[in-house]
């Protein structure tokens, strides 16, 4: 198995895919994330820092490739060029689980649950957009755990308090006062930016 990114996403698919068996390759641009992985997996999985010559050369040998690079706010960068498809084996998959922020495949398109999977050059992808809408109940009981504090907050407090109260609060704000407040998302549509600590003080 082939892992493009290895943040939440790809950390839990090697550990499924370890706990399985499977020889697992792990590919990102952060040395400090790779090291760790390195770390708590040990000579379970192989990590390389992610050049285009070690994406077409790790591309050729992989059975299963899984996209989960994340830009937060961002599209994802088009790691596997359409021209590396050829080169990979037939019969292999792509799930790129990026779908959501455009996908990290130049052959991506979003599919959905009904009609899940389609065929590039031999090469499967499944690209469903929403990935944990095959398990709503699921999904939704683990997102509620991890906001439903967050949302308690700014419900009883109002926003500019709960900010000032739980920190990371602030990182969530996406527009205050008819301003962009997240970089990311201000740098790719060309908006203005402003920093939400200036706006909410």
């Amino acid at each position: 198995m082939l892992l493009f990114g290895g943040g939440v996403v790809g950390t839990n698919a090697c550990k499924i895919a370890v706990g399985m068996g499977a020889d697992v390759t792990v590919i990102d641009v952060n040395l400090d994330r790779l090291a760790y992985l390195d770390d708590i997996f040990g000579s379970s999985i192989h990590t390389i820092y992610s050049t285009e010559s070690n994406i077409e050369r790790a591309l050729t040998q992989a059975d299963l490739v899984i996209g989960a690079v994340l830009i937060p706010g961002k599209a994802a960068p088009k790691l596997v060029k359409k021209e590396y498809l050829s080169k990979m084996k037939k019969g292999s998959v792509i799930v790129d689980v990026a779908v959501d922020q455009g996908g990290c495949c130049e052959t991506t398109r979003v599919t959905y649950h009904d009609d899940p999977t389609y065929e590039v050059d031999g090469v499967i992808h499944y690209c469903v957009g929403n990935m944990p809408g095959a398990v709503p109940r699921t999904s939704t009981i683990a997102l509620t755990n991890a906001t439903l504090r967050y949302g308690l907050e700014i419900a009883g407090n109002g926003l500019e308090n709960a900010c000032k109260k739980i920190d990371s609060i602030y990182s969530a704000i996406n527009t205050y006062q008819g301003y962009c407040t997240y970089k990311n998302v201000a740098d790719g549509f060309n908006m203005q930016y402003k920093d939400i600590r200036e706006l909410i003080q």
